[in-house]
């Protein structure tokens, strides 16, 4: 593939958005609907595409379909950051696309014929020799409309409006199609890579969570009882926040077999908390670390490298109070990224800020 010349240049990470409770109705902000599907930025110079991901790695192969599209509907050279969806009848179908990821090209192309993938625009971040990221979002919406003005399915521009009652109103209604929600976007903002300077307003509670081990079922040793689940600190730290329990009793063997190639030993896992533990051993229930007093330890450590997006209520303290439940598997998510910072309530507060010198 001959290099690109593009004002800007993948990899790109885009920029995020921080979860909060309702609409905000502070002025100053367009509102969107929020797709559910894979976040992408596409970049276009000439005949030579490249799809990038929210973990920045390319998804170009895995979808041949929007390559085409792009070439014949984006201008021949931007950027442009949007979401890969797969649209039925019956709304979004996020499993459909997940089938996309896949390593052999005949499957690929089979299902970019029978399960074809739409892209739906939402930024523009260059187009022909400019650099827009730094111009504000206002400017960079009124160009994205008049860049895909002449565009046709299967590549779309994302409604946007500025009226918070309609968008109270999208909010509301737009659910059923498998949509998740409205994100706003200040009007006056710049494209901040990873920068969480959006809002996303969802209608449950999910986080994107790292799972760091698992524990097996009381029905047998070949069974997952619950897995585990961790979020980043600020330091980097992998932290222990719940546990995902429910699933059939089927699907809790095929997990067992499907997360074997991942379990390691307690060397080097960020949760060693007996401290050197042998390898392959795992803790029994009644073991406990000195340094770490009422940690369970008897659990399988399993390589931090899949994430999974769980539903909660609430937290306490910096963990799920109750049993997560299993929403979906994210491979489009790196685990670097699962973060406290996505989560629309703080996990903590300092007894400082409401008693003066407590803490």
């Amino acid at each position: 593939m001959a290099a690109m010349r593009l004002p800007v240049l993948p990899p790109v990470a885009p920029m995020l958005a921080k979860a909060v409770p309702e609409i905000p109705s502070t002025g100053g902000l367009s509102f969107e609907p929020k797709w559910d599907g894979f976040r992408s930025i596409i970049f276009r110079d000439g005949d030579e595409v490249e799809i990038g991901s929210r973990n920045e790695k390319p998804m170009t192969r895995y979808f041949p379909e929007v390559v085409a599209a792009v070439r014949a509907q984006l201008p021949e050279r931007c950027v442009v950051d949007g979401e890969i969806v797969i649209a039925t009848a019956g709304g979004l179908d996020f499993e459909a696309l997940q089938q996309r990821i896949h390593p052999a090209a005949s499957r690929v192309t089979m299902l970019s014929e029978t399960t074809p993938a739409s892209f739906v625009a939402f930024d523009l971040l260059a187009l022909g020799d400019d650099d827009l990221t730094g111009r504000p979002f206002a400017e960079r919406r009124a160009l994205l409309e008049q860049a895909l003005a002449p565009a046709q399915p299967p590549v779309h521009l994302t409604p946007a409006t500025t009226d918070v009652a309609e968008a109270q109103r999208w909010f509301e209604i737009f659910e059923g199609a498998g949509l998740d929600g409205v994100v706003a976007k200040p009007l006056d903002g710049a494209y901040l890579p990873d920068k969480r300077v959006m809002f996303k307003i969802k209608h449950a509670r999910t986080a994107d969570c790292v799972v760091a081990g698992y524990r097996v079922h009381k029905s047998g040793p070949d069974l997952i009882g619950s897995l585990l689940l961790g979020l980043y600190t600020p330091d980097g730290t992998l932290a222990s926040v719940g546990v995902i329990g429910s699933f059939p009793m089927a699907r809790r063997r095929e997990l067992f077999t499907e997360l074997q190639p991942l379990v390691t030993g307690f060397e080097g896992h960020p949760w060693n908390w007996a401290g050197q533990v042998p390898e392959g051993r795992t803790p029994r229930s009644s073991e406990t670390s000195r340094w770490n007093a009422g940690k369970d330890l008897s659990f399988t450590p399993l390589r931090p490298e899949l994430v999974v997006e769980v539903r909660y209520d609430h937290m306490e303290g910096p963990r799920f109070r109750h049993t997560t439940q299993f929403n979906r598997w994210r491979p489009d998510r790196e685990p670097e990224s699962c973060t406290y910072d996505q989560l629309e309530r703080p996990v903590s507060f300092a007894l400082n800020d409401i008693v003066p010198g407590l803490g």
